[in-house]
């Protein structure tokens, strides 16, 4: 991670779960770390779990990804502040149980898609512009699941496996494209099994099951972002041992 010290990472869905998680590991890691998220009053608190000497290098900006003109916003204020963006984490995720077949689901449906996919499109896209304008070989990394490539026999996943299978698309449709502007920005997926965070009703209270914390997650990241310039993870799955999904 050394060379990243001191550079700008931007983390999408940062007020809990994975993206607290990341950005916390970013900071400690010497990144100027961002974390965008509705709840920005929880991203500040997170500044109190930190040493005393990394707290100043976590921002709380204050952003819903659903919202082109809050991202457009964000990404002005981090080239404002920072000059642009190196890496990004895009985190931000929600999932709702209602069917897809079931009335009256429009908005359930939209939700899903717009965070999960169309936010998450939208933010590489102006991660991107910001990379190319300052000639900067960064990294995107997507937070993707296990159901973006197996759709398992439930009747409550909604969209949520369509717009992670999406995302699984739009990882290898960036990569070409990344690749044909002759660029060597890094773009990686990472599709988690089941972790303890607030998308998975009641997973606090979860003891018997396999489950990963979300620092796991944070530590993949980490572990995506140190490789060397030439070498490009493209996919990561974590699974906890025993799981069965």
């Amino acid at each position: 991670m050394e060379r990243w010290q001191g550079k700008v990472a931007i983390v999408t869905g940062a007020s809990s779960g994975i993206g607290a998680a990341t950005v916390k590991a970013l900071a400690n890691a010497g990144m100027i770390t961002f974390g965008l998220a509705r709840r920005v009053e929880r991203v500040e608190e997170l500044k109190s779990e930190l040493p005393a000497d990394v707290r100043d290098r976590l921002h709380a900006v204050q952003c819903d990804i659903t919202k082109e003109e809050d991202i457009l916003a964000a990404f002005r204020q981090v080239e404002e502040k920072c000059g642009g963006v190196d890496v990004l984490i895009n985190n931000a995720g929600v999932a709702r149980t209602v069917g897809v077949l079931d009335a009256g689901n429009t908005q359930a449906v939209r939700d899903v898609i717009d965070t999960n996919l169309v936010g998450l499109a939208l933010c590489s896209r102006e991660a991107f512009q910001s990379m190319k304008k300052r000639s900067v070989d960064g990294h995107i990394i997507h937070i993707n699941s296990i159901l973006g490539h197996c759709v398992l026999p439930m009747g409550t996943l909604n969209v949520y496996p369509a717009t992670k299978y999406g995302v699984t698309a739009l990882t290898e449709t960036m990569r070409h494209e990344l690749r044909l502007a002759g660029t060597k920005i890094k773009v990686t997926s990472i599709s988690p099994g089941l972790v303890r965070t607030e998308i998975i009703p009641n997973s606090a209270a979860i003891s018997e099951m396999p489950i990963l914390e979300p620092e796991d997650i944070a530590s993949a990241i980490l572990y995506a972002l140190g490789t060397p310039p030439r070498v490009q993870v493209h996919e990561i799955t974590i699974k906890p041992v025993g799981e069965s999904m």
